[in-house]
């Protein structure tokens, strides 16, 4: 039996509608970065993207356990010297909700060039509205 490699133009992609309604923030991240990576798929191979799209709606409505709404932070600097900035996860939520689970997702996915064109097919949009309506997405419960 031989194996079967699929090239970037065979692989077919499918466009997916999370919906993250009360949904805890990194359970929720790492099913969407498998989506992403397209582990799921049997033809799967880690040197290259055969991951879907995935769209997160209602990203302001996302929760986290136990007390980490306060104590998670997101750190940043400014190359100068005293130049950091902190900003706790409910701060963050009410600025760019949609931020945060972008920072979930970038930690599951490579740190590569391939990990780049991953993060790609990620679209969060913060209400219940986004403008992938075309590509016709199919909602999936995580």
């Amino acid at each position: 039996m031989k194996t079967k490699v699929f090239n970037h133009k065979t692989i077919e992609r499918k466009w997916y509608v999370v919906d993250a309604t009360d949904m805890v923030l990194g359970r929720m991240a790492s099913k969407v970065a498998q989506l992403l990576i397209g582990k799921s798929k049997p033809a799967y191979s880690p040197n290259q993207d055969h991951g879907d799209h995935v769209i997160v709606i209602n990203a302001d409505k996302i929760t986290l356990t136990g007390r980490k709404a306060d104590s998670k932070y997101y750190f940043r600097h400014s190359t100068y010297p005293g130049g950091e900035k902190i900003r706790t996860f409910r701060e963050q939520m009410e600025l760019d909700s949609t931020k945060v689970i972008r920072d979930a997702v970038h930690g599951m996915v490579p740190k590569t060039a391939l990990g780049r064109s991953i993060e790609k097919k990620l679209h969060v949009y913060a209400g219940s509205e986004h403008n992938q309506a075309a590509q016709k997405p199919e909602p999936i419960t995580l």
